[in-house]
This record gives C-alpha cells, structure tokens and sequence, in this order.
C-alpha cells in the first residue's frame, strides 16, 4: 500500500482550501494511506477530513527553526517508509521533516532556496489565483491540467458530539455565529457587528480566539470568544442557523459544514481565498485600493470595510432564498 505524507498549511484556512487537493489525491490513489503533518492549532481540522487517515501534531511554533526537533521526527517517520511527501507551505524549513524522513519523492512549489530539500517542484501560476486550485495542483504532475469544478471542503461532525457541546455551552434553539475576528490583521475586520448583532432577529454567539474575546465583548449576544477549544467551535458552528465572518480561518470552517453564510472581504480578495460553499454569499465592495493585502490599512482610511454598512448585511439576509430559515428566531431546532 503507498503511503503519502502531506505537510499542512499553518494557517486554519488554508488547510481547508487544500482539502480539494486531498480529495483528488485520494481520487487518483484510493488504496494509498494518507498521513498529514499539521501543526497543533490545525491539527482538530485534519482530523475531521475524511481523505485524511491520520494526523501527526507537531508543537515547531510559527517563525522557529527548531532544527533538532525537526530531524528527529523525520528519523521517526523514517521507519514508516512513506514513498511520497507533498510540502504545501513555501517555507525552507517546511521541507526538513520529510527529507529528514528520506521520502524518495518530495513534492511543493519552487521558494525559498528548496532545492535538494525538494526533488519534484512546480511553478506558482502568475499573479494571485485561487488557493484551493494552487494547492490542486499538486495532486497532478507539474504542468498537468486540473479537471474543474474542485471537490468542496468537507468536515465531519458527529451529530451526538455536535449536541452535547450546545448543551454544555448551554446554547438551545436557532441562533446566529458571529466571527468579528481575523488572525491576519485590522484590515480584515469588519466594524459593524455590533451593530448587526442589535438588529439580527436571531441571539448571536460570538466565536474566535482569546486575543478576540474584548473586540467581542461590547457585542450583544453570548460571548464566547476564547471560551471554546476548536473542536467545540467547530461543533457551535455546525449547528448554527446562520454565521456571518470575516476572511478568516472559521470562515472556511462555516463553509466546510455547509451553513448559510455571509463572507465580509476587505483588504484581501473573494477570488484568492472564497469561502467554498454553494451556502456561503460573499460582500466585498472592490474599491479602488484592494486587494492589497495588508494588515492593516495603508491608506489610513478603511473604506473598504468602513463603507460596507450593515445595511447590505442585513438587505442580503431579507432576500436570499438560502437565509429563509434565518428570518424567523421562533423555529424549532437547528435543521439537519
């Protein structure tokens, strides 16, 4: 049996855009084990990703080297005998692990000097194209064409888990999953969900990091904003009538379940990193200075999000058929 490794990406969105490339990856090799090396904080992701047969955790914080580490886990993976590794982020460091390992075919995009670290490279398309097709791309030989439409992400969720948690969290009834936070940076963050959550005819939770959970705090709604692990976010947003978000990893997560979402783009762009849900309907105005990527507005001015008032929230609530069911607080329980 082949077995393949595959080096997550160590942001939380981005291994749910590489999802597609796992599942076309199983598609061409059905019998082969695939292995995932994730980071920690994205590891409960991998988990749930049915292409995925297990997950490595590793604790290399983000910026560090930690070459030691690094050669002494690939010592360890060594004695497994995987015959493939795919390196999905571009750092140097990123390709340690598996040529420590000795995997005789070691797969990623061309950066950072990896040569020899590396030993079957690709070339990035030009300009900034669609994540999920960039890392498709690697589930096919370089230059190969990539059959479209891309499989959709895909999270499992245990309906009992998923129940268990809103009971724990006391959460009952239809509500709405606001997400006001954004890893990246201020450029990505929308300034209205106060607002909003005052105007929602559904109770709001709030749901991000801890580093969030003060920018949540003057929300109305139930606050629980570094209260969670990622599992049980990821179980609340499961069951959730509605989630409105920023470009941000629960973003991708709301769309990975299939929830009716509202996607609020800024500084970065609906065509590089859309939610990838036919349930998801993205608000992005497009002005004259973004996409540009920044973390924080470089201008000074914040049109972007600043001009993009609740009022267009609300307007594509009211006439969407996918937000039907979001209009009305008083239904039963969440739909399957």
């Amino acid at each position: 049996m082949a077995r393949v490794l595959v080096v997550a990406p160590n942001w939380i969105g981005d291994a749910l855009m590489a999802q597609p490339m796992l599942a076309r990856l199983r598609e061409k090799l059905p019998q082969a084990r695939v292995d995932v090396l994730a980071p920690a904080w994205v590891a409960p992701v991998m988990r749930r990703m049915p292409q995925v047969a297990g997950v490595i955790e590793t604790s290399f914080e983000h910026g560090r080297l930690r070459l030691r580490e690094r050669w002494r886990l690939g010592r360890t993976l060594k004695a497994i005998g995987y015959d493939q590794a795919i390196v999905l982020p571009n750092s140097w460091k990123s390709a340690l692990v598996p040529f420590f390992a000795g995997i005789p075919i070691r797969t990623g995009y061309i950066g950072e000097s990896r040569y020899g670290l590396l030993n079957l490279f690709y070339r990035k398309a030009p300009g900034r194209e669609a994540m999920a097709m960039h890392y498709a791309r690697l589930s096919e030989q370089p230059g190969a064409p990539i059959a479209e439409p891309l499989p959709e992400p895909r999270l499992a969720v245990d309906a009992q888990t998923e129940l268990a948690t809103r009971q724990r969290f006391g959460v009952e009834g239809r509500y709405a999953v606001l997400c006001p936070g954004a890893e990246y940076g201020p450029a990505k963050r929308w300034p209205y969900f106060g607002e909003l959550a005052q105007r929602l005819e559904l109770p709001a939770i709030m749901l991000g990091s801890a580093k969030e959970r003060e920018q949540c705090a003057s929300i109305k709604g139930r606050n629980l904003a570094g209260e969670t692990t990622l599992d049980e976010a990821i179980e609340l947003l499961a069951g959730a009538a509605l989630v409105v978000s920023n470009d941000s990893g629960l973003m991708h997560i709301a769309a990975a379940l299939g929830r009716p979402q509202v996607a609020l783009f800024g500084s970065s762009s609906p065509r590089h990193t859309p939610p990838l849900s036919a349930q998801a309907r993205i608000l992005w105005l497009g002005i004259e200075c973004s996409p540009c990527y920044a973390r924080a507005c470089p201008l000074g001015h914040f049109r972007c999000m600043n001009d993009l008032r609740v009022e267009r929230v609300l307007e594509l609530l009211g006439t969407d058929p996918i937000f039907a069911k979001c209009n009305d607080a008083k239904m039963g329980s969440v739909p399957e």
